[in-house]
């Protein structure tokens, strides 16, 4: 029997992910070029499914088994994307991939496995 990972939702709902070494530097190019008192939302202005998300992360583990949605839970959201224009204007962009992040997170894990228990 295959091994078998389950999300919940149908994976449909999307979602953006930005790196945290780019959420540092937009912070500190914010410091630098703005001093206006509205916010400014940081974000890739990317975004993928759940599913694609779980299968991309499957990748880069080396998981084979079979990745299979559970619509017997909430999808949450269904589309949770930050309107990061004002930020883009100013010139700063994400340097991070999804897929470039996390092979740094696991190549992170999977040379100190102790860090995070």
């Amino acid at each position: 029997c295959a091994p078998t990972v389950s999300i919940w939702g149908t994976g449909a709902a999307l979602r953006e992910f930005l790196h945290v070494d780019d959420m540092a530097e937009a912070c500190v190019f914010l410091l630098q070029n703005y001093s206006d008192l509205e916010h400014v939302n940081v974000g890739c202005q990317q975004e993928c499914s759940i599913m694609v998300a779980a299968r991309l992360i499957a990748k880069v583990v080396g998981y084979e088994g079979d990745i299979v949605a559970d619509a017997g839970k909430p999808d949450g959201t269904p589309r949770k994307i930050m309107d990061s224009g004002k930020l883009f204007g100013m010139g700063w962009r994400p340097r991070i991939s999804l897929r470039e992040g996390l092979l740094d997170a696991y190549r992170d894990f999977l040379q100190n496995p102790h860090r995070g228990a």
